[in-house]
């Protein structure tokens, strides 16, 4: 990625950042709370995919004026079926939001939607919180975060954890990078996408946090994919023994989510293997600049490039299934697709 270890991240290096120009801030003052209708902030939602859809829909359930783009028009059409509305551009779309969430594959991506003539930071309003669901490398999200205080807008980067159940059950997990009294100021729109909401500390601590995630699902995915191939060679009851393993020590929302995919072969994507690999890039690639050892993640890294790599970057990642059961000579075992 091009840059130094950072400094530790925790919630009190934030306050040892120089001072910066106060912003007009519009929507929501930290002294009032958003529980009224009329209270409410309008809210862009760039980036309508797998999850960028559902947490948008979510918005609109929770009484929210939610104004959608997406490169794919027929995803803003969805939405505004749900009862949001359908903007043709990012420029369109951000303009009179109180609130704007990026929900987009890549880095690159991120600083398509938020540069630029047509872009988030030219076109929201000064004191807009802009908030960024992606996944994304932690160095650019510092850096996209000291263009948007420039612009006079908010920055978070909040990516999130669920895959598309949890967007469609509003239950994601969310890790915070950001100034605090950002991250409380935009609680009340976290709240309607997510459980677990957590300040981490400063900006590209969220997306450092999320890299650390990326890196323990995919091990585990390897793991439980090596477990189901090791119990059907031996023709043990895999629905029973998925069932006792989930009630021990080796039970986790993996196998909860994953165990059944992998059973019924069943790989339609909910988190694809091209951006798992994409995160996984992320973090051996950080882990190195930061001196630090990942041998498991390198590994499993290594398995997801070799399914990208040839054509099954669009499965979901519990398709590692896949390539776990052809190394083993299990070839009838890793399905079609």
């Amino acid at each position: 990625m091009g840059h130094p270890p950072r400094r530790r991240l925790t919630a009190e290096a934030s306050t040892s950042r120089p001072a910066r120009k106060a912003q007009p801030r519009t929507g929501f003052p930290k002294e009032r709370t958003m529980t009224n209708a009329e209270n409410k902030a309008s809210i862009a939602v760039i980036g309508l995919g797998i999850m960028g859809l559902p947490m948008a829909v979510n918005l609109v359930k929770a009484g929210y004026a939610v104004t959608g783009y997406n490169r794919s028009p027929e995803k803003s059409a969805k939405l505004a079926s749900d009862g949001g509305k359908a903007a043709a551009s990012v420029a369109e779309a951000v303009k009179d939001a109180d609130v704007v969430i990026t929900m987009v594959p890549d880095s690159p991506d991120v600083e398509a939607v938020t540069t630029g003539e047509d872009g988030i930071f030219a076109n929201a309003k000064p004191g807009a919180l802009w908030i960024d669901a992606s996944s994304i490398r932690p160095d650019v999200a510092v850096r996209l975060a000291e263009q948007a205080r420039n612009a006079g807008l908010r920055p978070l980067d909040a990516p999130v954890s669920g895959g598309e159940q949890g967007a469609i059950d509003a239950v994601l997990s969310i890790m915070v990078g950001g100034a605090a009294e950002d991250f409380e100021a935009a609680q009340p729109i976290l709240n309607a996408v997510g459980k677990t909401i957590v300040h981490v500390g400063p900006s590209g601590s969220g997306q450092t946090v999320k890299a650390a995630n990326q890196l323990i699902v995919a091990v585990n995915i390897q793991a439980l994919s090596e477990a189901i191939v090791f119990l059907e060679a031996y023709g043990v009851d895999t629905d029973a023994a998925l069932k006792v393993l989930g009630g021990g020590l080796a039970g986790s929302k993996v196998l909860d989510q994953k165990g059944q995919k992998m059973l019924d072969r069943n790989f339609d994507p909910g988190f694809r293997l091209a951006l798992h690999n994409k995160d996984l890039g992320i973090v051996t690639s950080a882990a190195r600049e930061a001196g630090v050892v990942v041998p498991l993640g390198a590994a499993v890294a290594q398995l997801v490039s070799a399914l990208v790599a040839r054509g099954d970057g669009g499965l979901d990642h519990s398709g590692l299934f896949k390539l776990t059961a052809e190394l083993s000579g299990k070839d009838r075992l890793s399905g079609k697709n």
